[in-house]
């Protein structure tokens, strides 16, 4: 039996030197989505809405995940069932084209709203913390919901279309209280109205839901977690950590489409959504 026992696989029979107890957050109830979301509306800032309007044609370039809004609501008469409702916000570049001349880039912002329903147990406890509340003087987090906490998580969406439409829009809303931080992103004032052409994005999603709640477990314990490695990098030398990056192979032989092929259907394992839901006018499979 190793004398040190080091995270990782255990090989040998270690035997743990005590139990801990230890607080993490349990996993109730989760649900994956792969979603394509069709002909979102693009909000483009004022310079990127002059290029639009004198453009002919536009093409997609990339789309970006900024923030997701959540809400976790209880569902009446469905005890431990909860409604978590998720509002993304995404930044997307495309390029538009006004004649023979180079493209012209233009960003803006595009949401989508989406809403599942999940098992999220139920509790009575009321939890407080001593952490410093954010800026505040010095007072305690002040947290006294029971609700579980909605975790989402997301990849950066492939953008694979946009259009540009003359005309007003039919039946859409316009987006209003655009949080500061979500313009922050943006280089230039977003333009919301109905005036000149719209710009219309089709991106498509990955994303993970799940509701989970504190808990406490008893687990074995082998020994402290103290690193064995040292902090490689020592500015004095850049040449030695150079030395140490590996040759990018693939930059000068880039694989075949079908090593491609096989990777995508080896990371596929299934398509089923686990009982996700979404807005029906907006998500397509």
């Amino acid at each position: 039996m190793p004398d040190k026992v080091s995270p990782g696989p255990l090989h040998g029979n270690p035997l743990p030197k005590e139990a801990v107890c230890i607080h993490t957050r349990k996993v109730y109830d989760s649900c994956r989505d792969k979603e394509c979301l069709q002909d979102l509306r693009v909000y483009l800032t004022r310079c990127s809405q002059a290029v639009l309007d004198g453009a002919i044609n536009v093409k997609p370039r990339t789309a970006e995940l900024l923030w997701a809004y959540i809400d976790v609501e209880s569902i009446p008469f469905n005890k431990g069932f909860y409604t978590v409702d998720v509002k993304y916000f995404y930044k997307v570049t495309a390029e538009a084209f006004a004649g023979v001349g180079r493209p012209r880039e233009i960003t803006g912002l595009a949401t989508y709203d989406k809403r599942t329903v999940l098992f999220g147990s139920e509790g009575s406890v009321r939890i407080f913390s001593s952490q410093l509340a954010p800026h505040d003087s010095d007072v305690q987090n002040f947290e006294k919901t029971n609700l579980p906490i909605a975790v989402v998580e997301v990849v950066d969406p492939v953008l694979l279309g946009v259009k540009a439409i003359d005309g007003q829009g039919c039946g859409e809303t316009l987006l209003n209280d655009i949080p500061d931080t979500i313009c922050n992103c943006f280089d230039d004032e977003l333009i919301i109205s109905d005036e000149g052409k719209k710009l219309y994005a089709t991106l498509g999603q990955f994303s993970i839901i799940k509701l989970e709640r504190d808990i406490q477990l008893l687990m074995p314990a082998y020994d402290i977690c103290m690193p064995d490695k040292e902090c490689s990098g020592n500015a004095d030398d850049p040449c030695e950590l150079f030395q140490r990056f590996k040759f990018p192979v693939d930059e000068f032989f880039p694989p075949k489409i079908s090593d491609m092929i096989k990777t995508v259907d080896k990371g596929q394992s299934g398509s089923s959504c686990c009982g996700c839901s979404a807005t029906a006018q907006q998500r397509r499979r």
